[in-house]
């Protein structure tokens, strides 16, 4: 048995930023997947996984039972798969900021979910904001709290513009150009981050006034403006406000970037061959990059993997 295959996230802008309300724009990235299904001859993996499973019905029957009328599930058919040893066998790494659970939360909803909203039918915004609380509700079983993005966007496995908090939509990217010189990879940082210890500082930082007026006078000026700039094409301006976007984090949002990776963040902005940013809440995992000669952010970058991850 091996049900749909739900794929990992990468949100290109709008860390951090969406929890106060800036613009954000994730997209599906389909060299990671994860299905739900079940083997003979299970790995020390998958019952872990299965293991974890368990108590991730016993959360969703709590769900349900405070919540009726936002979800509800076929728990005795959950249930009985799980004890039959099924598991959630994923490529996605954990820890990495590109929506591992995000997968998991998607694959069960879409398998045990009752009267569910499909994929197939009119995705007006108001079903768009019914699915994303559904399954903040649902992943924060993982992360304590949860925007409900990323199972969303495995979900629904398109581009979603992020205009707000209650003000979502389903968009479309400038198609990638194979023979573009420009790109946006990944950068692997070799150690996983949490998520909730990174949010928790950040949340800390926000009872500083200037930390308050940083975020929004520059941090989210230049996150709104990257977004727009994307969706549109406009490489010249995004460039422009990536630069800015990537000094602000340097000097305002050091505890999330690795150590290690200061002086690399830096040569960037100051080299102009390429700028990094976060992708997710940081602290590990992946750094996201942008460049606009992928051949000089290879050479700048000798010695560390990158993984193109949209071409332009």
């Amino acid at each position: 048995m091996k049900g749909p295959l739900f794929y990992s996230k990468i949100l290109l802008f709008g860390e951090y930023g969406i929890i106060k309300d800036s613009k954000g724009l994730s997209i599906p990235y389909n060299f990671f997947k994860g299905a739900l299904k079940t083997d003979e001859n299970p790995s020390e993996e998958a019952r872990k996984s299965n293991l974890s499973l368990g108590a991730f019905a016993a959360y969703l029957d709590r769900v349900q039972h405070e919540e009726p009328e936002l979800v509800t599930f076929d728990l005795e058919g959950l249930k009985k798969d799980i004890a039959s040893g099924m598991y959630f066998d994923s490529s996605i790494p954990q820890g990495y900021g590109i929506g591992s659970s995000g997968a998991l939360v998607a694959a069960i909803y879409d398998k045990y979910a009752k009267d569910k909203i499909t994929v197939l039918e009119n995705l007006t915004r108001e079903k768009l904001l019914i699915l994303k609380t559904i399954f903040g509700k649902m992943e924060s079983f993982f992360h304590g709290k949860s925007s409900g993005l990323d199972p969303l966007n495995s979900y629904l496995s398109l581009p979603i513009l992020i205009n707000s908090k209650d003000n979502i939509e389903s968009t479309s990217i400038p198609s990638q150009n194979m023979e573009g010189k420009g790109a946006v990879f990944l950068l692997d940082s070799g150690t996983t981050g949490e998520t909730a210890p990174m949010v928790q500082l950040f949340m800390e930082n926000m009872k500083q006034e200037g930390f308050r007026t940083m975020l929004k006078n520059k941090f989210i000026k230049h996150t709104d403006a990257c977004v727009e700039d994307f969706i549109k094409g406009d490489m010249k301006s995004l460039f422009g406000n990536l630069k800015q976007l990537s000094h602000i984090v340097l000097d305002n949002f050091k505890p999330m970037i690795p150590a290690e990776f200061h002086t690399l963040w830096k040569q960037g902005i100051d080299t102009n061959d390429y700028y990094l940013k976060l992708c997710g809440s940081g602290g590990g995992g992946y750094i996201l990059g942008f460049t606009q000669d992928i051949d000089k952010a290879r050479n700048s970058l000798k010695g560390h993997n990158l993984e193109v991850v949209y071409n332009f």
